[in-house]
Order: structure tokens, then C-alpha cells, then sequence
């Protein structure tokens, strides 16, 4: 296979015969472990029963379902690309609306996060 032609996976860059994949954007342990807390109280709920995880190339995405077979009804993005500008991190709805956007996550998902407040 001839390393210049435009065949093959997009995702992969090739140099000098070398083949390197590129890296994806992730989530880090703690980022990971407040998503997956605040999931794991809303399946307590009964709220959400399903989640999807995507590490693309320029962003990582964790979407929440109320089934598996629909639509997310909320993604949590984090794009470092917007990480100086409007925050690396957003909710969004199923409708594509963006809830919250910042440079925190925990601030980011107190829009989905409904806590009991002292009265």
C-alpha cells in the first residue's frame, strides 16, 4: 500500500512510512469520576438508565440517556480548543441548545445536577 495515497482511515497521519494515530481528547480521572457520580445518582433516581462515551479528535463527549434506543437528552462536551475562551467544558440538550459553558466543570454541571437546597 503506497503511504501517500488518500485511501484508508482519515484519523491517521502518515510520515515518512511511519504510521501514528492521533491522539484523542479524553477525560482525566477526576473529570471522569464527578460525571460518573453524578450519573450514578440519577439512575438512583430513575432519572437516566443509559451513557456513551466518544473520545473524538478534537473533543471527548459524554452523552446521558433516558433509554438507550433515543437521543441524548444531555451531552457533557469538554473541547480545549474553547479552554481560554468560553471554557473547555458545556452541557447540552438534546435540542442542541447549550445549557452552561465554562472554564469548571463541577460549576458546568450544576445546571443538571438538582441537589437538595437548605431553605
Amino acid at each position: 500500500m503506497n503511504s501517500t495515497s488518500g485511501d484508508g482511515d482519515p484519523s491517521e497521519m502518515r510520515t515518512a512510512g511511519r504510521v501514528s494515530v492521533a491522539p484523542a481528547v479524553t477525560f482525566n480521572r477526576q473529570e471522569l469520576n464527578r460525571i460518573l457520580n453524578l450519573y450514578g445518582r440519577m439512575v438512583s433516581d430513575g432519572e437516566w438508565r443509559d451513557y456513551a462515551i466518544d473520545f473524538l479528535k478534537d473533543r471527548a463527549v459524554f452523552s446521558v440517556f433516558r433509554r438507550a434506543s433515543e437521543v441524548p437528552i444531555y451531552r457533557i462536551e469538554k473541547d480545549p480548543r474553547l479552554a481560554r475562551k468560553q471554557g473547555a467544558y458545556s452541557v447540552i440538550s438534546a435540542s442542541g441548545l447549550i445549557l452552561r459553558r465554562g472554564h469548571d466543570l463541577e460549576r458546568v454541571l450544576l445546571v443538571i445536577d438538582r441537589k437538595l437546597a437548605v431553605v
